[in-house]
């Protein structure tokens, strides 16, 4: 039975899906630099890292654990207030 409420951060995550967010958040130069693998420096592409991260287990878990780090290292952006808020221009001081 699975359990819905896991807390596996790669439960129901495809490796594709870890690595088109990986490229989209660090493209493939500075992932080929966090994980020293070929597939990522040498005319890098989706299908053929999936190849060989399926066939290479430390490589895969390299790459999961670059993917759960850049989870945790996620900042949301703080939504701007729109210009027609009455907050827009407030600095949250008091003026004295």
């Amino acid at each position: 039975m699975s359990n819905p409420g896991s807390k596996d951060p790669l439960h129901g995550v495809t490796l594709e899906a870890i690595i088109n967010a990986l490229v989209a958040r660090y493209g493939w130069d500075e992932m080929g630099k966090r994980v020293n693998i070929n597939c990522f420096k040498s005319d890098p592409s989706v299908k053929s890292s999936l190849k060989f991260l399926r066939r290479t287990p430390w490589a895969r878990a390299e790459v999961e654990a670059l993917y759960i780090a850049s989870l945790s290292d996620a900042v949301p952006a703080k939504p701007e207030p729109s210009v027609d808020s009455p907050w827009a221009n407030w600095k949250g001081k008091r003026e004295e």
